[in-house]
Formats: C-alpha cells, sequence, structure tokens
C-alpha cells in the first residue's frame, strides 16, 4: 500500500482545481448568481454548483494527472 500524498500537495492540487472551477462557473453563471440575496444565499448555492464538480470530476482528474509528482 502506498503512502498518501503530502497534506501541502493536496492543498496544491485541490487549490488547482477549485480555482478554475470556481472561475467557470462564475463566469457562466455570475450572472444569475448575482440576482440571489442575500449573499450567504448565494455563496450557498455556488458552492453546492461547485464542490461537486470539483469533488467527483477536476480534483480525481487532477490526481490521476499529477499522481507522479504526488507520490515523491
Amino acid at each position: 500500500m502506498s503512502k498518501p500524498p503530502k497534506k501541502w500537495k493536496m492543498a496544491v492540487l485541490i487549490w488547482m482545481a477549485i480555482y478554475p472551477t470556481v472561475t467557470v462557473i462564475a463566469m457562466l453563471f455570475g450572472h444569475h448568481f448575482s440576482k440571489i440575496k442575500p449573499l450567504p444565499l448565494q455563496t450557498l448555492v455556488s458552492t453546492a454548483i461547485v464542490v461537486p464538480i470539483a469533488v467527483f470530476a477536476v480534483v480525481p482528474a487532477m490526481q490521476r494527472l499529477l499522481n507522479n509528482w504526488l507520490s515523491r
């Protein structure tokens, strides 16, 4: 069994996954989000979209892509 990646590497990978995901979602749906009031509800809706995309698609893809770096 291989040991898990270092936490700082996973933090970098997650940031690399979250940043473009948030940016793309904001570009596509930002005008809709801006109509949602109050801000906490707007944040709830946007994170309800971003988190599953990141967790189930982007992070696993990046883990496969960066596997060699993560395992060093």
